[in-house]
This record gives structure tokens, sequence and C-alpha cells, in this order.
């Protein structure tokens, strides 16, 4: 089942449980997948975005509501932070289960071996082939 098959079941899911935070974070998962997929056709890709930039743009949104949630705590607005929190759980119900640091290094090893990666320079490769292969299983900030 593709990724927008399950966002379409969800919000159906949400809208008959009433659950206002599920539903709303699910449309945003939504609108945020339609302006990709718009983008996307701009440079020719007319069926959208795949799962891969899928999960790509679901980690990237769980990293914004971390950093909103720490914002609010340190501004002394929890009741905002919470409900980052909340959104933060929902997206990751989403996402792969994450590597260990221990799996994600051992991943890195063997790219960097499949690749022939000498260098710092040759890191954009080896970020494309892991971004490729382990899409939303490892924070690729902390793999950089």
């Amino acid at each position: 089942m593709s990724k927008r098959e399950e966002f379409n079941i969800a919000l159906k899911e949400s809208l008959k449980s009433k659950d206002a935070i599920r539903m709303a974070t699910v449309r945003l998962m939504i609108s945020s997948m339609k302006d990709k997929d718009i983008n996307a056709r701009s440079t020719g890709n007319m069926d959208g975005i795949g799962d891969a930039e899928i999960l790509s743009m679901l980690m990237s949104m769980v990293k914004q509501r971390q950093e909103s949630s720490k914002t609010y705590r340190d501004a002394g607005r929890p009741e905002l932070a919470d409900r980052e929190d909340a959104e933060i759980a929902v997206i990751e119900t989403f996402l792969p289960k994450q590597m260990s640091e221990s799996d994600a290094a051992d991943a890195v090893a063997k790219i960097i071996a499949e690749t022939g990666a000498a260098g710092i320079k040759d890191m954009g490769k080896v970020m494309n082939e892991l971004k490729t292969r382990y899409a939303g299983q490892m924070d690729m900030a902390k793999v950089g």
C-alpha cells in the first residue's frame, strides 16, 4: 500500500473517530504532499513524488515540530509544545522503524564500500544512496 493510500485511509478513520489532532495532522501531511506533487510536475514528473520523497517530507515535518516544541517549552507555552508533540506522534505512525545508531553506522560503512567513496568529496554520492535505500529510517543530519 502506498503512502498516499495510507494517508487517505487515516483521514477517513480520524473523521469517523472524531480525533481532531490526527485529522488535522493528516490533512497537513496530504497538503504538503500535494505541494510537492505540484513542484514535481514543473520538473516533468507528472505522477508526483514517490514514497521515498514522502518519507523524506515526513522526516522534515517531524524535525520542524521538534524544533517548535522546544521553542514553545523554552518560551513557557507547554500547551503549544504538547500540541506539537501530539502531531509528531501522529506523523511517526507513518514512518518506518528508525535504525539504531550501530545499524546506521553499519549501513553507512556498507554504502561507502560499495561506492568506493574515498573522502569528503564523495559524501554527496554516499548521502544520495543512503536516502534512496534508507528513506525515513535514519536521521540524515546525524548521518552526515
